[in-house]
């Protein structure tokens, strides 16, 4: 197996990245092709000690900056480093893509240079939100298509299912539900109302209507909705960490008697972080897609990369897609693969 690295994308590239691959390589001694400027990937191998480990540079001349619109990436800059590292994948030559870069311009090579699976009209963005049960909740879609049909929902239900099952491992029957403003059947807007009976229609273990609160408390396995509410909450929600972070800083420094109890705290803190901290995640999956592409987050580290490489080998361990072939034939009736309209 071989796994495809945009090495020049994210805001600590193409240090951070070299370095995660190293630990990736030496921990699972699993290929890695780093992809991008040869003569900087060569020394930073080097100064990360990446000698005789299973990596391999492939030379892209072009990068991929963080403010460039997604189409330049799949019609003017098909030299960059993440288009070359997704069309290894289209290729074969790798099984699967991760970026640190764009995300939209991630998102547009994923889908249009690798290519949507056998099925699948339209891949979604999956993102596991931490949660008081201490298990995960996956919301998808959260922003690869801002409009979608209902019967695109029903696809990403089962995407969602198929990644808590066989990937997570959470549970063998997930719960899902429907993003909406109140858990009542026929609240909600229109694609939340066309898309709920679908839903009841199919072999899923459909619950109904999840409200914005639900995404936290664990009382659902998969949320769906449609990219834009979905990228709204992924946004909001990690301002709204950060800002918790900071405030809880700034108050801590106030007083002696403040700083005594965060030190006290300390273990429960580190806790914390380690629950809602995207490095230990190590990505999000865009499922859906020919091969596995992982997207995570422009801040990455080294440990964030090396978590979100192990998280793309864990997908072709699992043959992801193969399983998700097989659960929308069983958990999909006819009527919804043909047209998806209830008959």
């Amino acid at each position: 197996m071989f796994i495809a690295l945009d090495a020049m994308g994210g805001d600590n590239a193409p240090q951070s990245n070299v370095e995660g691959a190293v630990l990736f390589a030496k921990e699972y001694k699993t290929g890695v092709y780093l992809v991008g400027d040869e003569n900087i990937l060569r020394e930073e191998l080097k100064k990360a000690g990446g000698e005789g480990l299973p990596i391999e540079i492939v030379h892209a001349p072009q990068i991929i900056g963080m403010d460039e619109p997604p189409s330049i990436a799949v019609r003017k800059k098909r030299n960059s480093s993440m288009y070359i590292a997704a069309k290894l994948v289209r290729e074969g030559k790798a099984q699967a893509f991760v970026s640190a870069g764009n995300t939209g311009a991630a998102m547009a090579v994923s889908k249009f240079v690798v290519g949507a699976a056998e099925g699948i009209e339209r891949p979604g963005i999956a993102v596991a939100f931490p949660t008081k049960k201490g298990k995960p909740t996956v919301l998808i879609d959260v922003g690869a298509n801002v409009d979608c049909k209902p019967k695109h929902l029903v696809y990403f239900a089962v995407m969602g299912h198929t990644y808590i099952k066989e990937i997570l491992k959470i549970t063998d029957n997930p719960k899902i539900g429907i993003l909406s403003i109140g858990e009542e059947e026929g609240k909600g807007n229109e694609l939340v109302k066309d898309t709920y009976p679908l839903l009841k229609g199919t072999n899923l273990n459909f619950v109904g209507n999840a409200e914005g609160r639900d995404i936290f408390t664990g009382d659902f396995d998969v949320i769906v909705c449609d990219g834009f509410v979905g990228n709204v909450v992924l946004k909001t929600s990690e301002s709204l960490g950060t800002i918790i972070v900071e405030m809880i800083k700034e108050e801590v420094k106030k007083s002696l008697i403040t700083k005594i109890g965060a030190l006290l705290m300390l273990p429960a803190l580190k806790r914390f972080k380690k629950k809602a901290d995207f490095a230990e995640y190590g990505g999000a999956p865009l499922l859906g897609t020919k091969g596995t592409c992982i997207i995570t987050h422009g801040r990455a580290d080294a440990k964030a990369i090396k978590n979100a490489l192990k998280v793309a080998s864990e997908f072709e361990k699992t043959h992801f897609n193969d399983k998700l072939k097989e659960n929308i034939k069983n958990l999909l009736p006819e009527q919804i693969l043909l047209n998806g309209k209830v008959a």
